[in-house]
């Protein structure tokens, strides 16, 4: 399910732009800045400064076992 996977990077402030986390459904390969942060926040020539700031991480989840669970409790 697509819905189980996903890309979440948390980028910190940096220049005048506020601190933000972007969440998007990707392939574990994919799983950084270039491919998760959209609308890109910085111009050209800060993107790599901006990306190099940015904590992404690739998170599995299994809806099913989540859904089974909250039908138990």
């Amino acid at each position: 399910n697509s819905e189980d996977v996903r890309c979440k990077c948390i980028c910190p402030p940096y220049k005048d732009h506020s601190g933000h986390i972007y969440n998007k459904n990707v392939s574990q390969k994919d799983c950084d800045c270039l491919h998760v942060v959209e609308p890109m926040p910085v111009p050209g020539p800060d993107v790599e400064a901006y990306c190099l700031r940015c904590e992404c991480k690739y998170e599995e989840r299994s809806s099913v076992t989540i859904k089974v669970s909250n039908v138990i409790l």
